[in-house]
């Protein structure tokens, strides 16, 4: 099994990865390779993959066997391309060591700097570049990065000592301290990190690299780099790469720089150069906004032959990606080096230009633009503008760059800690900073707009901002931030004070200016027709097309809707038309009343207005389809809720408020979701489904009159019987036969039911009987799937989300599981009985792009969402179309090579087959010649082997003979000495034994005598 490669080489115009390894190689690893293999200049260095990152984390922290020596062997092979050896104290290799994930995440993960320096290094590093101030601020840069990104010291800490040595030399940039100035400051930050670390600075450059490597791939799950996925809804990615790559330097002295450049104006999406450079700087110069960078044009007066080589390169890069290009470079020394490109990230201006104007330049298709385009990018350009005519008499405090569009005012607050705390109180906040870090995230989310008074276009606020949508102004020199206080000119500002900012001119105006809606461009009606024509003739077996409606509860809404693409209203809630003032009192009168005839008193007096409400909607829909609802919420949702309101109607209708009282005490329910409400209104009180009827009849006569064309549906809410629909259809279908035969008019009117409770979706076949259309309340319909309350579930569901009990969150996309269950097969139910049945979706999920592709793979005839997103839901469908065409073909292209695949299969197998049928015999024969072979071999042997053996006998047997006289004198030899040996050993034990009997005669004679003596 061949050894799993984790680590991928690139430089000298070769690289072991491309473009198209991103999941392995991160972005910038990608990206890093393609560079290199299309020859552009790029410094050498090595990747470790993202499946690295995947192990690290899988294995609690630890790498899989092998990498240590992997990353040893490409570290060899970079020093020996470079020259050089990391850390050598006279011709030192610096490498940076920096993240990059699949997806594009600017800022939230971790990057080290100048890494291999260290006290010998640094001499030698002076000596070699004759510029000991070059060496010197290497070393504080990488002391800095390393201490705070590997070793958690507090980066402010290394502010302080920076900022108290130019306070004493009484200078303000950092270009201006000597190089004994920096030779100074990193004795301090060592002792900074000592006190703080409890350790000495690391001096040995490999313990240096894997400290850098672990801190890069640890980055991938920090908070700030956690919220961003989650903000960006980003999953299923393996982790971070880490590109290890030789350093080049802009801090070299005057002749070099470095800085960041995008191929189009990434705000605009004008076709122009734009960016930003710093010279005698390196790269967080730039990101940070610690200096502020000189325009990319000026590059052209003061380096032209760089600024040419520049313009080549981005515009190779460009026509090669076919999108616009981010990219960070490096001069040293008067040579160019591309450090990173990627595609740019842009305003929602800038992605629909940049789309329309690529097809225009034939560098892309229609499709391509479609699908380029997000939805969240083009919502941006439904953002809010200050008034113009406000903008007249409004004079701007300040100004700075005009960062990100789109126009904002909120109270001010200077933390992000302070501005998450002030939105969960539901106040609009403006942060306010001299910069912004990665840190910010959470509070730069929830901000209506951000301010800076440092940093550029490329800074991180202006880069995030942009990436969101959120206007900001960055570099606003003319603000100064202290403390709780920003200062502007001789004006103060505090916490909780109301700014306005303009992010598409720069200008900060104090105060709260009015906002206004947006139009829609000419750029954005362009793209947006390409997207109906993808919808409009889409086909799904004989279902035509896929279209957007709106939920529109005034004809203003309506009219705003149209504006914006809607093809119909796909909702229009009638009890939002109640609330006004002229009919809620004779609502609320109708409400309490103790009759029949008393409610359809107070209903007659509703029934003009509420026709009026119709016929406004009705024109401005222009003849396209309106759904109305008919009254849904429970009673009780318009009784009076103060004493003042109790009174008002008590003197309307005539009672003493102690009598109207009890009868609003007994409207309350326990549980109003799941009580009087919907179609069961209409059965106990069937005088309020007769009202709205016969006003949205007489409104449609009104506009038939009028030469107005119309075409009103009529919808049924919250059903959980085929009965009641069965019982309710009569009765309208009887007033407006009323209606328009007293009218002397014709016209055609559906009536469906709204589907919201999950028996309604498992009954559908029977309920499908009684109605011309289906529309999904998927927000009720989830509620009751779940059993959520979503009034009550933000005190849970965060912890869903955290810990991955529920992938996303469900009354923000549908759950294809149980909802989407639910909808797919009262879809396909529904349509068994009725095969013209429309199908739509009428919830808040209406807006959301995973829902609609959703919508469109389960056959639904339209979604319908608010006016603002109609744009948005426009894109998503025929995203969706486009996305699910590809799939389709992909399947058709399997479907058709299917047979062809399993034909060759077989006629390989036949083949085989055979094959070894063919070749079966001669095996046989060819196993029987062997065999025979063999005996014939050993009949022709057998009779040498067996004269042989007969020799062998007679060799041995003269052998025998010859040796047998001898044999028999050695044994008869052997047999005397034996026979010797034993008569000696005989006589000797005879010997023994009469010597014994003798001194045994001698003893007993002597006893004798004794005794008888």
């Amino acid at each position: 099994m061949a050894k799993q490669k984790y680590v991928y080489f690139f430089g000298e115009g070769k690289a072991e990865g491309e473009a198209g390894m991103k999941d392995v190689l991160g972005g910038k690893g990608a990206n890093l390779a393609e560079m290199t293999n299309l020859g552009i200049p790029v410094p050498p260095g090595f990747t470790i993959s993202t499946e690295v990152c995947a192990a690290f984390y899988e294995n609690k922290r630890k790498y899989p066997a092998g990498l240590e020596q992997d990353v040893q062997t490409y570290l060899t092979k970079l020093e020996k391309v470079m020259g050089k050896k990391l850390g050598d104290p006279i011709d030192p290799l610096l490498v940076s060591v920096r993240s990059g994930a699949p997806v594009s995440m600017p800022g939230m993960m971790d990057t080290i700097l100048n890494l291999g320096i260290n006290d010998k290094a640094v001499l030698g590093l002076a000596e070699k570049t004759k510029n000991p101030r070059f060496a010197w601020d290497a070393y504080r840069r990488f002391i800095q990065m390393y201490g705070d990104v590997v070793m958690g010291v507090p980066g402010d800490d290394f502010e302080a000592a920076i900022k108290k040595i130019k306070d004493a030399r009484g200078i303000h940039l950092d270009t201006d301290l000597s190089a004994g100035d920096l030779e100074l400051l990193v004795s301090d930050y060592k002792k900074i990190v000592k006190d703080v670390t409890k350790k000495d600075f690391p001096q040995k450059p490999l313990d240096q690299l894997w400290g850098a490597v672990n801190a890069v791939f640890g980055s991938w799950n920090n908070e700030r780099a956690i919220k961003y996925r989650q903000i960006n809804d980003i999953k299923n990615v393996k982790g971070t790469a880490v590109n290890v790559q030789s350093m080049v330097y802009g801090n070299f002295g005057n002749d070099s720089g470095t800085g960041v450049c995008f191929s189009r104006d990434p705000s605009t999406g004008v076709r122009e150069f734009y960016g930003e450079y710093l010279m005698n700087a390196q790269g967080e110069d730039v990101v940070a906004g610690i200096r502020t960078p000189e325009k990319i044009a000026a590059l052209a007066k003061e380096n032209k032959r760089i600024y040419d080589q520049l313009v080549k390169i981005k515009d190779r890069l460009e026509k090669h990606f076919r999108d616009m290009q981010d990219m960070e470079f490096t001069v040293q020394q008067g040579k160019l080096f591309l450090l990173q490109t990627r595609n740019g990230k842009r305003t929602g201006a800038a992605a629909v230009k940049t789309a329309v104007d690529m097809v225009g330049e034939k560098l892309i298709d229609k499709n391509t633009a479609i699908l380029r385009v997000s939805p969240a990018l083009l919502d941006q350009l439904l953002h809010p503008m200050f008034d113009v005519t406000t903008l007249k008499n409004a004079k701007p405090i300040t100004k700075g760059l005009n960062a990100s569009p789109g126009a904002a005012c909120g109270r001010i607050v200077f933390t992000a800690k302070e501005a998450e705390e002030w939105h969960e109180r539901g106040e609009k906040v403006l942060l306010v900073r001299q910069d912004t870090s990665p840190e910010d995230i959470g509070g730069m989310v929830v901000s209506q707009g951000i301010l800076t008074s440092t940093g550029g276009m490329t800074s991180h606020a202006a880069v995030v901002a942009r990436g969101m949508g959120t206007p900001c102004v960055a570099g606003a020199k003319g603000v100064s931030v202290q403390g709780k206080t920003a200062t502007v000119g001789s004006k103060v500002f505090n916490e909780g004070d109301w700014l306005s900012i303009d992010g598409s001119t720069g200008e900060v105006y104090e105060g709260k200016l009015p906002l206004v809606n947006p139009e829609i461009g000419k750029d954005m009606e362009t793209f947006l027709k390409w997207c109906d024509e993808v919808r409009t003739t889409a086909r799904r077996g004989t279902l035509k097309g896929f279209d957007v409606r709106t939920n529109a509860d005034q004809p203003e809404d309506a009219k705003r809707a149209f504006e914006f693409g809607a093809q119909g209203v796909g909702l229009c809630r009638t009890e939002h038309m109640f609330f006004d003032k002229d009919k809620l009192i004779h609502f609320r009168a109708m409400i309490v009343a103790d009759t029949v005839e008393g409610r359809k008193e107070a209903l007659k007096k509703i029934l003009p207005l509420q026709k009026q409400d119709f016929f406004g909607i009705f024109k401005a829909m222009e003849g396209r389809p309106v759904t109305i609802r008919l009254l849904d919420p429970p009673l009780h949702e318009f009784v009076p809720h103060t004493p003042e309101e109790t009174l008002e109607l008590a003197e309307h209708i005539g009672v003493s408020v102690e009598t109207l009282t009890p009868k609003i005490e007994r409207l309350r329910e326990a549980n109003p979701m799941l009580g009087h409400r919907g179609c069961r209104l209409a059965v106990t009180y069937p005088e309020i489904y007769d009202m709205q009827v016969e006003a949205i009849a007489l409104a449609a006569v009104d506009c038939i009159k009028q030469n107005i064309p119309v075409n009103p549906e009529i919808m049924i809410p919250i059903v959980v019987t085929a009965r009641e629909l069965k019982l309710l259809r009569p009765s309208a279908e009887k007033i407006l036969k009323d209606v328009f035969g007293k009218a002397g008019v014709k016209l055609p009117v559906k009536i469906g039911t709204m589907i919201e409770v999950p028996r309604a979706a498992i009954r559908a076949a029977h309920i499908a009987k009684y109605a011309d259309f289906f529309s999904f309340g998927t927000n009720d319909l989830t509620q009751m799937t779940f059993a959520f309350s979503r009034d009550d579930v933000a005190s849970f569901l965060p912890s869903y989300l955290q810990q991955n009990v529920l992938d996303v969150d469900p009354f923000k996309s549908i759950d294809e599981e149980g909802v989407g269950f639910l909808i797919d097969y009262a879809t396909k139910q529904g349509r068994a009985v009725n095969p013209n049945l429309k199908v739509g979706i009428c919830g808040e999920h209406g807006g959301d792009p995973a829902t609609i592709d959703f919508c469109y793979r389960s056959g639904l005839s339209y979604v319908s969402c608010s006016p603002f997103r109609v744009p948005l839901a426009r894109l998503a469908g025929a995203q969706a179309v486009i996305n699910n065409s590809i799939t389709a073909k992909a399947k058709a292209v399997v479907k058709k090579l299917s047979p062809k695949v399993k034909t060759a299969a077989a006629k390989a197998k036949s083949a085989v087959s055979d094959a070894k049928a063919k070749a079966a015999p001669k095996a046989k024969a060819a196993a029987a010649g062997v065999k025979k072979a063999a005996v014939q071999v050993k009949a022709k042997a057998a009779p040498k082997a067996k004269a042989a053996a007969a020799k062998v006998k007679i060799t041995a047997a003269k052998a025998k003979a010859k040796a047998a006289p001898k044999a028999k004198a050695v044994v008869a030899k052997v047999k005397t000495a034996a026979a010797k040996k034993a008569a000696t050993t005989k006589k000797v034990v005879r010997n023994k034994e009469t010597d014994a009997l003798d001194r045994c005669c001698r003893g007993l004679i002597i006893a004798v005598t004794d005794r008888s003596a």
